[in-house]
């Protein structure tokens, strides 16, 4: 049993160590990484992205800030999350992000007080396949630089603010 002592005592010191590293590490990757929104050309002119560059949309539906895509809609259409306080980069404007508590009360990044949301089909940078999609009750659009949705208009595309025509289809064959 003698014997036993030493290595129980290199085992409790092996694991705090582990703990602390872990730890650390934790917090030095929580204050070092903050969810990013910039600028990116596509084919809709300049759009707003996540930090991977993907399009970054707004939903119609949602009204005062507030999102209403939850359970099956943010699964299609993931709520870009805050982890930090959120930064403008690449020429997004600082003064037009902010944050919104969700139903679940996890934090998701809004621009100019719209919720923002990726679409699952972008799986590459500069992909713009959820632009005027009509799911969940509402049309999504990417946006402007000015925090404005972007529309087609006969082959061209569009920055207005005005209201979205909302259809209140079934949601994209989901």
């Amino acid at each position: 049993m003698k014997g036993l002592l030493p290595i129980a005592g290199v085992i409790a010191a092996a694991a705090s160590l582990t703990v602390g590293l872990n730890s650390a590490l934790a917090s030095n990757h929580a204050t070092s990484t903050s969810t990013k929104v910039g600028l990116a050309s596509s084919g809709l002119g300049r759009i707003l992205v996540d930090g991977r560059g993907h399009t970054l949309y707004l939903f119609a539906k949602d009204n005062h800030g507030k999102s209403t895509c939850t359970g099956r809609c943010a699964t299609f259409w993931p709520p870009l999350i805050a982890s930090g306080r959120p930064v403008a980069s690449a020429g997004a404007k600082a003064s037009l992000l902010g944050t919104t508590r969700r139903a679940d009360g996890r934090l998701q990044v809004t621009y100019g007080r719209h919720p923002l949301y990726t679409f699952v089909k972008d799986v590459r940078s500069g992909q713009t396949n959820g632009e005027e999609i009509d799911a969940y009750g509402a049309e999504w659009y990417a946006l402007s630089p000015a925090g404005t949705k972007i529309e087609r208009t006969g082959g061209t595309t569009s920055s207005t603010d005005a209201p979205a025509a909302g259809g209140y289809g079934s949601g994209y064959g989901y």
